[in-house]
């Protein structure tokens, strides 16, 4: 008889940093829904330390004296999100928040086998990140209301996110963040 191994999740916070809240795109716009995205990852992080659910912080930095190089004001988390003192923190460099970091490591190590994912930007950090975790043998909830982006030269930033829920679906449980639980 095989025996069912219960979910296990962990909140993952991709790249909710400063800078993207601040820069502003091509066209001078800032990131679609930014308070409405702040207030949904936000809700997201209170459910899972209520449910005493880890939350890890991915935090893309640049190498250098750029303005996200690791310290630097601009790469510190979103200040209405701030980490915990239980919280992760990952340092990574790619897009991809598994590639040379020790996030898997670390979710292996707490036995956790679904990652809840949130954060920017749609279209590079969220969908590298979802890809990779499936590959690594992970279950997925990308939550379809929890990720943002900016508007590009051909589609608009709401176009670009309804796109990566609708593919993201061959991957990942595409859930609204108030039907999310841990």
């Amino acid at each position: 008889m095989t025996q069912k191994i219960e979910n296990r999740k962990a909140l993952i916070v991709i790249d909710m940093q400063i800078m993207p809240f601040i820069w502003k795109d091509y066209h001078g716009k800032a990131i679609y829904r930014e308070k409405e995205l702040l207030e949904q990852i936000k809700m997201l992080i209170q459910n899972a330390r209520a449910a005493d659910m880890p939350v890890f912080y991915i935090l893309y930095t640049e190498k250098g004296e750029s303005h996200r190089a690791e310290g630097k004001p601009l790469w510190q988390v979103h200040p209405d999100i701030v980490p915990g003192k239980k919280d992760v923190l990952v340092v990574k460099y790619f897009a991809d928040s598994f590639f040379k970091t020790d996030l898997e490591p670390r979710l292996r190590e707490s036995e956790i086998n679904k990652l809840v994912l949130c954060g920017v930007q749609t279209e590079y950090c969220v969908d590298t990140t979802c890809r990779s975790a499936l590959s690594r043998g992970f279950e997925i909830e990308l939550v379809e209301d929890g990720h943002s982006t900016y508007d590009s030269e051909f589609l608009r930033a709401d176009q670009i996110i309804q796109h990566h829920n609708q593919i993201l679906k061959q991957f990942a449980d595409v859930i609204p963040a108030n039907q999310i639980q841990f």
